[in-house]
């Protein structure tokens, strides 16, 4: 009876957050949330043919057995689809598009194969399973990571956007196929057991609360978006940026820069972004980027976070402020989060804001 409360559970969130997030209304990750809602769709058809055996008492036909299976293969790369959208909300397929359907063509002509002829293709089709599910798991794991590191080039605060909570999912899925496989080969066609489902439900919990309040990614403002994308472009191609400024204009701009900054502590606002601080200089954000590239060496993260840990410093150091927590401090120095600010921090300073309160007041 659990087991069979667990399935209905699992099959109606799937399907109820596929909707939310493909109605989208918050109107945020437009694309990324539809191939998401997509994904999700699927993976709640995996456990399809227990709720018409449930509801029915008999299972689907082996025609609709073998559409399900072929649209359940594709699980894998309908995720990795979203995380180029939520990676690159311009993200184009192209002609290197037809090289996602190499493998699912392999799996469509063994299973058709298997379902035609009196041969069985029952490993070959796992290999080919296990092989499509871990590539794009893996690739999923290697675009999470690289986004990380592109967004520090506009934004001041990543904890929010870095996608964190999918690159959790990436390895939450990976044990899952592979478990479920091991599970396929030795009771083939079995039901999944208790443990393993309720495993699966806390995984649904947990994409459900993080997909639900993901904030949009990249700026809203269209120009903005625009030059965003291309400088996350130009810094995956290893093509040496041009000189956009000179030398002279260079350590002009610089002091420019850090007048503006330190005067009206624009580090302060938490969602200051690369556009932003571009069009209090009456730069481009590419011209911005360079400046700060080039000129301190550093990309825009790790430059306003060098001023919030100035700001943090101080405040620690304020005998007055003993009262404030260290939430507190990374607030009113500018962070979102005390995760971002202990990170930043430590990265810094070599020491956590703890260890330097304390120190700061041992003196």
């Amino acid at each position: 009876m659990m087991v069979k409360l667990l399935i209905l559970l699992l099959f109606g969130s799937l399907v109820q957050l596929g909707i939310i997030l493909i109605a989208n209304p918050l109107h945020v990750n437009k694309r990324a949330n539809i191939w998401f809602g997509l994904f999700l769709f699927i993976w709640a058809s995996f456990w399809l043919d227990e709720i018409i055996l449930m509801i029915g008492g008999e299972t689907i036909g082996w025609r609709y057995a073998f559409l399900l299976s072929f649209i359940q293969y594709l699980s894998p790369l309908i995720f990795y689809v979203s995380i180029k959208f939520f990676t690159n909300p311009d993200y184009k397929f192209g002609t290197k598009g037809l090289f996602y359907l190499i493998l699912p063509s392999f799996y469509l002509f063994f299973l058709t194969l298997d379902k035609m002829l009196a041969k069985d293709f029952k490993i070959i089709l796992i290999a080919l399973l296990l092989f499509h599910a871990i590539a794009y798991t893996i690739m999923s794991l290697f675009l999470i990571r690289a986004h990380k590191r592109h967004i520090q080039q506009f934004a001041s605060n990543t904890l929010e956007i870095d996608l964190r909570w999918l690159e959790y999912i990436v390895w939450s899925t990976l044990f899952l196929v592979v478990a479920i496989s091991i599970f396929n080969l030795l009771f083939f066609e079995a039901p999944l057991n208790f443990f393993m489902n309720a495993f699966v439900y806390v995984v649904i919990l947990f994409t459900a609360y993080h997909s639900l309040k993901q904030k949009e990614i990249f700026p809203v403002d269209y120009a903005e978006r625009a030059e965003a994308l291309s400088i996350l472009t130009e810094s995956e191609s290893e093509v040496v940026q041009n000189k956009i400024i000179s030398d002279d204009r260079l350590v002009e701009m610089k002091a420019q820069l850090n007048d503006l900054i330190t005067l009206e502590e624009l580090y302060l606002d938490s969602e200051l972004t690369l556009g932003k601080l571009a069009k209090k200089l009456n730069l481009t954000s590419h011209q911005l980027s360079y400046l700060i590239n080039n000129g301190y060496n550093q990309n825009f993260y790790g430059y306003i976070n060098k001023f919030r840990v100035e700001k943090s410093k101080k405040l620690l150091k304020d005998k007055e402020l003993d009262k404030y927590s260290i939430i507190g401090i990374a607030f009113e120095s500018g962070f979102n989060s005390k995760t971002a600010f202990n990170t930043a921090f430590k990265k810094i300073t070599g020491q956590t804001p703890s260890e330097f309160k304390k120190r700061s007041s041992d003196l």
